[in-house]
């Protein structure tokens, strides 16, 4: 249990009245005007640029004005202000508030869109340094969301002007995450869990069937067969590397040469 001085609890004291401080300086810098008023005022800052001033009257505007003849638009608005100011986390919650309350709304795929977009930016420290860092200790969260969020919109709305860019990401995602998956599995054979290995082989190859990383999934699982010491398994599955993938870099002719456990090379 963490024990926390007088003084760090002053500290936080004195830190939450401030963020109280700014939330209510915040609410009270957005001028008392009518719904109308107020939300082309907010429509005016959104198409200037001015994010964050949209945002504090968007905030107001749904605060004051729940139920008005704005609410719908304004909910809108503020998943797009919240996903350019870089507020991930809180552009998500928008979306799902706005899905949930209005499942029908024409612009619903809009909503889901940024949904994914927001994920997608989320996880993009996981997606650019990839191969730079110990893949096994990277939680890759954020890019599994964006991943469910974009092949929910196709399939929900496959004509929405935002499927093309959603199918695309799609694809992206995909080989990613496929890849991500067999970086695990070489991390499990290094480690001696073949079984793991074998499972992860067999979870890109069901999961992600059209990514060229169903190659290097069946070697895996080859390399983990043979760890567990079931050489009929890995002979079955050496025997489909070698229809499906027959210049993959661990064969030499119909042998397969492992690179993370100590044994000798099988042929099919």
């Amino acid at each position: 249990m963490r024990v926390f001085t007088s003084g760090t609890r002053l500290g936080a004291f004195a830190l939450a009245a401030l963020l109280l401080a700014g939330c209510a300086s915040t609410s009270e810098s957005v001028p008392e005007l009518e719904e109308q008023a107020l939300y082309e005022q907010a429509r005016s800052s959104l198409e200037r640029g001015h994010y964050t001033t949209a945002l504090n009257e968007l905030e107001a505007l749904d605060t004051r004005f729940p139920f008005g003849d704005y609410a719908e638009q304004t909910q809108l608005d503020l998943i797009y202000a919240y996903y350019q100011n870089d507020n991930w986390e809180a552009t998500r919650a928008a979306a799902n508030r706005f899905i949930r309350l209005n499942p029908s709304h024409p612009q619903a795929d809009y909503a889901l869109y940024l949904r994914g977009l927001a994920s997608w930016q989320a996880g993009r420290f996981s997606l650019e340094r990839l191969r730079l860092i110990d893949i096994s200790k990277r939680d890759l969260g954020a890019s599994r969301d964006a991943y469910t969020d974009f092949r929910v919109l196709v399939e929900r709305y496959p004509q929405s002007e935002y499927a093309p860019d959603a199918r695309q990401r799609i694809v992206y995602l995909r080989n990613l995450l496929a890849r991500h998956e067999l970086h695990v599995a070489d991390y499990y054979l290094r480690r001696g869990a073949y079984l793991a290995a074998v499972e992860r082989g067999r979870w890109v190859i069901e999961n992600y069937p059209q990514t060229p990383a169903t190659r290097d999934a069946l070697a895996v699982m080859v390399e983990g067969y043979m760890g567990l010491e079931m050489s009929d398994r890995a002979r079955e599955v050496l025997r489909t590397l070698i229809d499906n993938a027959p210049d993959h870099e661990q064969l030499r002719g119909r042998s397969f040469q492992p690179k993370h456990i100590e044994a000798p090379a099988i042929s099919a």
